[in-house]
Parts: structure tokens; sequence; C-alpha cells
């Protein structure tokens, strides 16, 4: 049952950070004041690659503790 508050809560947190931290860099930064200059596309390619690493560190724990749940048979 602690396992699961503990995913619960880390889950809401990064959600709440994924919800508000776009709208507090787009905020500070004015864009690109010159049309020519290239921009960077960075708004939500970072939250996406930091959501597909925490996905793939659930799925290796998860496979480990399997993995250890049929040794223990």
């Amino acid at each position: 049952m602690k396992q699961n508050v503990k995913w619960l809560t880390m889950l809401a947190t990064m959600l709440i950070v994924f919800i508000c931290l776009p709208s507090l860099v787009q905020a500070q930064f004015p864009g690109c004041p010159d049309p020519t200059v290239a921009c960077p596309i960075d708004g939500g390619l970072s939250f996406l690659i930091a959501a597909g690493v925490v996905y793939g560190v659930k799925k290796v724990r998860d496979g480990r503790k399997k993995k250890q749940a049929g040794e223990n048979i």
C-alpha cells in the first residue's frame, strides 16, 4: 500500500510540474526577436523525454521485482 501512495504522490507532483512549468517558461521569454533566426523547439520535448525515462525506470523495477518473485517460489 505504501508503494502505491509513493507512486501516486510522485505522479501527482510530476503532473503539477508538467502543467505549471510550461506557462512559467513561456512567460519568461518573449520569443525570437528576429524572424530569420531559428528558435529552438524545446517546449514539450524535454517533458516527453523525462516522462519516458520515468516510465522506463518503472518498467525495469517491475521486471526485477517479477523476476525476484519468480526465483523465490
